[in-house]
């Protein structure tokens, strides 16, 4: 009979995870609709500006460049690693973490490499290196594109001091509710576009080129970064929901069985109580 409780009580147990995970998957599924259409509707318009800077950028002499172009020996790296404050979202954040170090320990392993953290995991896992430079995980508390601004001004004004040579983002790009791309963009030096030096040729600017470049960069990082911010959430709502849709599942399987386990353990309970009784019965009679 204990073999008979102890069995009730995980079914219980698996029962009780059962419903906090499907309440988290539909939680993660409201989420996701409103997070896809936000980043659906500003993607277009993020990668169309941060292409027209880029070709802007191609056609200006190297001396006319904006400060945020400027190309230095990379010695200091800044990675800005964009992760969830929260877990239980499947790979969603240790691929992330998986790319930081890999850039760290083999595209940038001759370099002195920084982090900026944007989520809790993020923090988590390199505030012990003692290389982190700013946590930013709050902003997801209050997501908007004027306290993401805040953190790419931040950013511009590391590289502009001289902080840091060369800056990396990585985070997940939505690409549906179970694919999340892993992406690494570089933020700043800003590179121009090879090849479309005369793509501009036939505009008349007003004002300058320059002056139009150095107006709209600073907001054209500013949106760059709130693109990736934006994936990311998204992305993580969508990991979270296929993660804990998969948790369900496997809980339901796992409570079948064990309620298949239970039925057989009381057959045989009863079975066995059957015939000590038809036993004990046969020793009276003998």
């Amino acid at each position: 009979m204990a073999n008979l409780k102890e069995i009730r009580n995980r079914i219980s147990s698996v029962s009780s995870t059962m419903q906090i995970t499907s309440a988290m998957k539909m939680v993660s599924a409201a989420k996701l609709k409103k997070a896809q259409d936000a980043i659906t509707a500003m993607r277009p318009y993020a990668d169309k500006l941060t292409e027209l800077l880029q070709s802007l950028s191609a056609t200006l002499d190297a001396d006319s460049g904006s400060k945020f172009s400027t190309q230095r020996e990379v010695k200091k790296v800044l990675i800005v690693a964009i992760t969830s404050n929260r877990g239980l979202a499947g790979a969603f954040n240790s691929n992330i973490i998986k790319e930081v170090n890999r850039l760290a320990s083999e595209t940038y392993a001759n370099q002195e490499v920084s982090y900026m953290a944007i989520g809790k995991k993020a923090n988590d896992a390199y505030k012990k290196s003692n290389k982190v430079v700013a946590n930013h995980s709050a902003v997801f508390d209050d997501l908007t594109f004027e306290n993401v601004a805040a953190i790419a001004q931040e950013l511009m004004d590391k590289f502009v001091a001289g902080d840091f040579d060369k800056i990396e983002i990585v985070y997940n790009k939505f690409k549906n509710a179970a694919t999340q791309i892993v992406m690494t963009e570089q933020f700043l030096p800003i590179v121009p576009v090879e090849g479309e030096a005369n793509a501009n040729a036939d505009y008349i600017f007003e004002p300058s080129k320059v002056e139009i470049v150095e107006q709209l960069i600073p907001k054209s990082l500013k949106t760059q970064l709130y693109k990736g911010i934006r994936d990311s959430f998204a992305s993580e709502h969508g990991a979270r929901m296929t993660a804990m849709h998969k948790a369900t599942d496997n809980a339901k399987e796992l409570k079948d069985q064990l309620t298949l386990s239970y039925n057989k353990a009381r057959q045989a309970a009863i079975t066995n109580e059957i015939l000590e009784i038809v036993g004990g019965a046969e020793a009276l009679n003998n």
